[in-house]
């Protein structure tokens, strides 16, 4: 009946080729002109029946709600938030836990199943010492539940897509439990037989983190990264690994992943940077722990330079509550030291880019260092520390032959560190400065305009371009420092554009005007700490110019939105991060601890699944310990961006695109075959 269906049906009566709006004579010149396509097909569909198979696979596809995608942006560090928010999808586990158990579950016994869900290992191994050891009936009733969660879970998927993210131990079972019911009368024994085989041979545990990771895993189908996974938090090296570890996502290049980058490729500018970030923020866990990075000649030369200095604006955060005094003050030391150092590189830097147009406005030059004044705009401030004991006034951007040995055993550490390189390696591999994605265009601080809105020119290599093709020759820039057959002269230039990344004035992740390093740490005058942002960010809440922007990249979509991260957007004072009238959204609420106090919460996450757009506004989290022994979860609040008047369906996504084309091809392949264009195989 199948195969009759095949072949009569859907072969000799669908008329395919006028189906595809073509005459025979169109439908031989496209074969034609596509038989080397056709013949790369047909190794994977050598009959009628495979295509005609695939077909209506695809075509089912096509009419599943569209998968949910998940958007963070400025994680800096805050891995056990981040991994917490990754657990609960943003709320999403918690919210169809009790859509199901609402009016079956106390909302304490809600909340104990969600934070199985969320660390089912460590949970069931608080449970089990709490308990003396677990009752069967909880094991049978905690596998049922989660049954339940899952099957609801998996719902918008084929079940091809569920199989593969089964653990492959356990696949067969959980597929049988996810497809029958305890409520069916005809397999409830065999239902439950299984349950009580799992129980009775020990492996429920296993068996019930295995379902929770799988829940976990489909609760969100796309993963969206806008950039700043490093620096201020403790634990960038292990977002990154979980990154590495996760089934699908891309990554928008931030400022300080670009930062990192150049660290990894060698960058002295950036080596220097990324190491006074550490340092400030006490942070000592990414770079030694993560990476292996050797800071003892760091800290030997710290010692002997500013052995007899305080350092006292130099001493780190100790917003973690790990360091003793005597570690500060050794951080300060260290901190103090490569910050100086930074200063020189830089200077070095800029001087051998003209091209840049690098404005430096507090440089050592400026320094009176009698007078311990420093002057800019002919007004003269004092500085709040007036020990340089590395710094010859009369060339001072000169390294000392310490400074000189040590930043190149620094430099040797941060190039061959594996991890790091791995790290970078993975985030080339998934991510550029842009990307296009279901009407969306991400991007992690800006697109450089001129004033009157207009997309602005930007060298780059001795060429100019903007927009789009300034994005993507960046990027091209950006591989060129880490590919191994870049010649060694484009190579080096590439390296140093890494830095002009991080600090240029016309950097799509910089676009301010110039950074003031030197007047944070030594001007008390707080009329010097100002950084003029580019014209995007004064322009952006227009609809005009998003539109522009959106064109500009061909961005296609009745519904269509830019997504940004990068400047924190202050709740505390009223800001909203929904601007231009719903055409952009910021999605930084500020995930690091040091800008809870001034963001007023503790980031943003953005969903969007097949109703519409939801901006998840979360608020401190506390600590993955106590989330597992007291079930704290982080207290979110939704709120609706745009509703859809219809569920979105694959078809409506970018990937519903790919398939339609797909579908199209093997259409023709089919008439190929049924034409006598090719042979069919077995």
């Amino acid at each position: 009946m199948y195969k009759y269906f095949l072949n009569s049906t859907f072969v000799n009566n669908l008329n395919i080729f006028n189906a595809m709006g073509h005459t025979k004579n169109d439908m031989a010149e496209r074969i034609k002109n596509d038989m080397r396509l056709l013949g790369l097909l047909a190794q994977n569909f050598p009959n009628v029946e495979t295509a005609c198979t695939e077909i209506i696979n695809l075509e089912a596809i096509l009419n599943l709600p569209k998968g949910t995608e998940h958007f963070m942006a400025d994680i800096h560090g805050e891995h056990e938030a981040f991994e917490h928010i990754l657990r609960n999808a943003s709320g999403n586990i918690k919210r169809k836990v009790r859509e199901i158990y609402q009016d079956e579950l106390s909302k304490e016994q809600i909340r104990e199943l969600c934070t199985l869900i969320y660390y089912p290992e460590e949970k069931l191994e608080l449970l089990e010492a709490q308990e003396e050891g677990l009752p069967s009936e909880f094991y049978s009733d905690t596998l049922k539940r989660l049954i339940r969660v899952c099957q609801s879970v998996c719902s918008k998927y084929t079940r091809s897509k569920v199989r593969k993210a089964l653990p492959k131990q356990f696949a067969y079972i959980i597929e049988e439990l996810m497809h029958e019911s305890a409520e069916d009368n005809n397999k409830q024994a065999y239902f439950q037989c299984i349950i009580d085989s799992i129980v009775q041979t020990g492996q429920a545990g296993n068996f019930i983190t295995a379902i929770c990771q799988v829940i976990q895993r489909l609760a969100i189908d796309q993963m969206h990264i806008l950039g700043d996974v490093w620096d201020r938090g403790p634990g960038a090296h292990i977002i990154m690994d979980a990154l590495m570890q996760y089934h699908n996502f891309d990554f928008t290049w931030g400022n300080h992943d670009a930062l990192w980058m150049g660290a990894a490729a060698g960058n002295d500018c950036c080596i220097c940077t990324v190491l006074r970030f550490c340092l400030r923020f006490g942070n000592m866990d990414t770079l030694e722990d993560g990476y292996g990075i050797n800071l003892l000649p760091l800290a030997t030369l710290a010692l002997e330079a500013y052995k007899d200095d305080p350092c006292t604006i130099f001493l780190p955060s100790n917003r973690y509550g790990k360091l003793s005094e005597r570690q500060r003050e050794l951080i300060g030391k260290m901190h103090k030291a490569i910050t100086i150092i930074q200063f020189k590189v830089e200077q070095q830097t800029i001087n051998a880019h003209p091209e840049w147009n690098i404005y430096r406005g507090g440089t050592l030059e400026h320094v009176n260092p009698e007078r311990g004044t420093f002057t800019v705009n002919g007004l003269e401030y004092p500085l709040k520390d007036t020990l340089f004991p590395t710094v010859d006034w009369n060339d001072p951007y000169k390294l000392t032959a310490e400074e000189q040995d040590m930043l190149h055993k620094l430099n040797h550490s941060f190039r061959v560190s594996d991890k790091l390189q791995k790290h970078v390696k993975c985030i080339l591999s998934h991510g550029g400065m842009y990307n296009i994605c279901n009407g969306n265009l991400l991007f992690h601080a800006s697109v450089p305009l001129n004033d009157d809105g207009t997309l602005k020119e930007v060298e780059l290599m001795g060429k100019k371009s903007s927009g789009r093709e300034l994005m993507d020759r960046i990027g091209i820039v950006v591989r060129a420092a880490f590919n191994h057959d870049t010649p060694h002269q484009e190579k080096m230039a590439a390296r140093d554009y890494l830095m002009y990344l991080w600090c240029g004035p016309d950097s799509p992740l910089f676009d301010k005007k110039r950074m003031i390093t030197f007047e944070r740490y030594f001007i008390a005058d707080k009329s010097l700490i100002h950084e003029e942002k580019g014209a995007y960010f004064r322009l952006r809440n227009d609809p005009k110019v998003c539109d522009y922007i959106l064109d500009s990249f061909d961005v296609q979509g009745e519904h269509r939105h830019i997504i940004n991260g990068h400047v924190p957007v202050h709740v505390a004072e009223g800001e909203s991060p929904i601007k231009a009238e719903g055409k952009l959204m910021v999605i930084d609420g500020g995930f690091s601890q040091h800008y809870h106090s001034t963001t007023g919460i503790a980031g943003y996450t953005l969903v969007y699944h097949s109703r519409g757009f939801e901006l998840i506004q979360h608020e401190p989290f506390t600590s993955r310990k106590d989330a597992i022994q007291n079930g704290t979860d982080t207290h979110s609040s939704k709120q609706l961006v745009e509703m859809t008047g219809h569920r979105l369906r694959v078809r409506d996504t970018d990937l519903g695109k790919k398939l339609q084309t797909r579908i199209a091809d093997l259409r023709e392949l089919v008439y190929a075959y049924r034409h006598g264009y090719l042979k069919e195989r077995k």
